[in-house]
């Protein structure tokens, strides 16, 4: 198998997927190769696909095997530039410039490069992302940017298009290494298709049975191979039914310690409705499965058991 030395970019897609395996992260051959890409080329990545699937996990998979910070803008409604990118530390500002009074400064262009200048910069994500240092530039997760409005997303087109951002007070800032930038979105919304060209896309979906059930192993190693069988399946089905939330891999992964911590051996109706809640994070989804949905599905999971035998 291809190894893959910690620190360095990926030459290959072999060796992108030893990267993320090395961090425990399972990704198969077409994620592997955009990811691959996307560090080779440069350019940010588009990830798209249901909450809990492990986009953002990816991120931090990608921060921890290449050895560089990790730097997150956490969308949401009203996200502003004074938020996302910078302000001034105005308290810090109208202290010095009282002080400045109080010493008998009167100097106004004097005080005013004073305050203006990088000592009262408070540097949110965006800022703090274009300003790393050439060879340890950072991993920036834009994370859930369907959350954001179309206003904001217009100024982050901008920002990604030159990696600079410029405050009136101090100039232009760049990037003298373009961050690797990895965006997430749950499709809450359409983003503009102008940002999207901008990266390099893929949709990421649930894991296959076999590729989640070597996700348990690692996760959960005390979870008997059994258990383990019977989870996955459970999962795997519950997936196919019309649910207001599929479970993720997360809670799949909570499911599996849960029944762990509990030292189950096997599922059954009275196991399954008592730990509903580490698995589905909705009660209508919970009471429909407490009923004979759930008892349905637990049938077919042991007869198809039985019949791999």
């Amino acid at each position: 198998m291809t190894s893959y030395q910690r620190g360095t970019i990926p030459t290959s897609i072999d060796e992108t997927m030893a990267m993320l395996e090395s961090a425990d992260y399972l990704a198969g051959t077409a994620l592997a190769t955009v990811l691959f890409l996307s560090l080779r080329m440069k350019r940010p990545l588009f990830l798209e696909g249901e909450a809990g699937v492990g986009k953002t996990e990816i991120a931090k998979v990608l921060a921890k095997a290449l050895d560089r910070p990790l730097i997150r803008l956490q969308c949401y409604e009203g996200l502003d530039v004074s938020s996302a990118v910078y302000e001034w530390n105005y308290p810090a500002q109208m202290l010095e410039i009282r002080l400045s009074e109080a010493s008998g400064t009167t100097d106004r262009s004097s005080i005013e490069r004073d305050i203006f200048s990088e000592k009262y910069l408070i540097r949110r994500p965006v800022l703090q992302a274009i300003s790393g240092e050439p060879g340890r530039a950072p991993v920036f997760l834009i994370d859930e940017l369907d959350r954001t409005d179309e206003a904001f997303e217009a100024f982050l087109l901008e920002v990604l298009s030159d990696f600079q951002v410029t405050i009136p007070e101090l100039g232009t800032i760049r990037a003298q290494e373009p961050p690797i930038v990895i965006i997430t979105t749950n499709r809450t919304r359409e983003v503009h298709d102008a940002l999207k060209r901008r990266c390099l896309y893929h949709w990421v979906d649930y894991p296959k049975a076999e590729q989640e059930l070597e996700i348990i192993r690692r996760k959960v190693p005390g979870c008997s191979a059994a258990l383990s069988q019977d989870i996955v399946a459970y999962v795997q089905k519950l997936r196919t039914l019309d649910l207001f939330k599929n479970p993720g891999v997360a809670e799949t992964i909570d499911w599996a310690t849960a029944l762990t911590e509990l030292d189950r051996l096997a599922l059954d109706p009275e196991t399954i409705a008592d730990t509903l809640g580490t698995l589905l994070k909705y009660q209508d989804d919970i009471a429909r499965i407490e009923g004979s949905e759930g008892r349905r599905l637990l049938s077919e999971v042991q007869s198809e058991q039985r019949a791999a035998g």
